[in-house]
């Protein structure tokens, strides 16, 4: 076993580091893993209905329904069989007499304790295994957000948000980067409708990276044939979220939420549901239960994906596949939920599952919420 995590953290270090000597396309990725898990238990179908702290992720507009009162909202998660790290924290005031709302929200994904086997080989080529040290990879986004009522009528609410994010990562003292970039979010809401739409990493974002190597590493990337980075540039390109939702009365107390997004992409072809070398649209579909807005019972597909079918190794015939999400909730109190998730991080042919619970402190005067 410890032989079989040696190599396996040679190996995850080598790769990291020729990854790390290229100008990357796609980026950042652990934001696109989602926040809440009530957004994650309906497949992240959440641009035109969100109305909490986890706004500030999926659509800064929908910060403006945090009315008169703060809304907290915290997630921990573990992915890898624990190997992963993913927590979600989120903060959002109204001011301006409930007009505007500012939010606050801190992801990290980190990986802790990741064997360095650099060393591990003495000049004389004996192995020595006191020489294994440990280190951590993580990563960082720090997400400020500003939203404002454009207009607020009876039976209408239209707000408009904007995110500026900050991005830090760090794989031990090795290497470093920054990262800065912009989104911004319309929503408007109606008595049992909204429509929504995000706009992610409006100008690109940018994560510049630098190395730091002493000089007995650089000899030993350099005799394992890994070349010895020293500046590179990560970008994630923009895109474009758009969504709509419906609420429907099923009975005296009883509410069926549903809603649909489409994740659209202009980096070039993807294997989505809707896939051109200029664009590109990844639906996400989810549904949630409310049962006396006390019990919450919610599901959602997503990443709709072509793979070759299981088993069919003549014909190689593709089939769609998808990644579904399931979860619940429980109101406590009068502002306070417990809600849960069971997802999956990677498809259907190499499932990753995870259970994720988040908690919500939501004290909005529900008077306020045109949901």
């Amino acid at each position: 076993m410890i032989t079989r995590s040696i190599y396996l953290s040679v190996t995850l270090l080598l790769v990291c580091t020729h990854a790390f000597s290229q100008i990357r396309i796609y980026s950042n990725e652990f934001l696109n893993i989602g926040a809440g898990a009530r957004g994650l238990g309906m497949g992240g179908a959440q641009v035109a209905s969100v109305s909490d702290a986890t706004a500030g992720y999926w659509n800064p507009a929908g910060l403006a329904h945090v009315k008169n009162s703060p809304s907290l909202s915290l997630m921990h998660a573990e992915y890898f069989a624990g190997i992963g790290k993913y927590d979600y924290g989120s903060l959002a005031i109204p001011v301006a007499n409930n007009k505007r709302t500012i939010g606050l929200s801190v992801l990290r994904f980190a990986v802790d304790d990741i064997p360095n086997t650099l060393y591990l080989i003495e000049p004389d080529g004996s192995v020595n295994y006191a020489n294994i040290r440990s280190f951590s990879s993580a990563d960082w986004a720090f997400l400020l957000s500003v939203a404002q009522t454009v207009k607020e009528t009876d039976n209408k609410l239209i707000s408009v948000g904007v995110n500026a994010k900050v991005i830090r990562r760090v794989v031990g003292s090795f290497a470093n980067s920054w990262g800065f970039g912009l989104d911004a979010g319309i929503q408007m809401k109606g008595r049992n409708w909204s429509v929504g739409a995000t706009a992610r990493d409006i100008t690109t974002t940018f994560n510049s990276w630098s190395f730091s190597f002493t000089e007995r590493e650089k000899e030993i990337l350099f005799l394992t044939n890994n070349e010895i980075p020293v500046k590179s540039t990560e970008l994630t390109a923009p895109r474009l979220i758009l969504g709509g939702a419906y609420d429907f009365q099923l009975g005296k107390g009883v509410k069926l939420k549903a809603e649909a997004n489409l994740d659209l992409t202009f980096d070039g072809r993807r294997n989505t549901l809707l896939s051109s070398d200029v664009i590109n649209g990844d639906p996400r579909i989810g549904a949630e239960l409310s049962l006396k807005d006390v019990f919450f019972v919610r599901g959602g597909i997503y990443n709709f994906q072509k793979t070759f079918a299981d088993g069919d190794t003549l014909n190689r015939k593709k089939v769609w596949i998808y990644q579904p999400a399931a979860g619940a909730g429980f109101k406590l109190g009068g502002s306070f939920f417990v809600d849960y998730a069971f997802t999956n991080l990677a498809n259907q042919s190499n499932p990753l599952y995870t259970h994720i619970i988040s908690l919500r402190l939501d004290l909005v005067n529900n008077k306020a919420k045109k949901n």
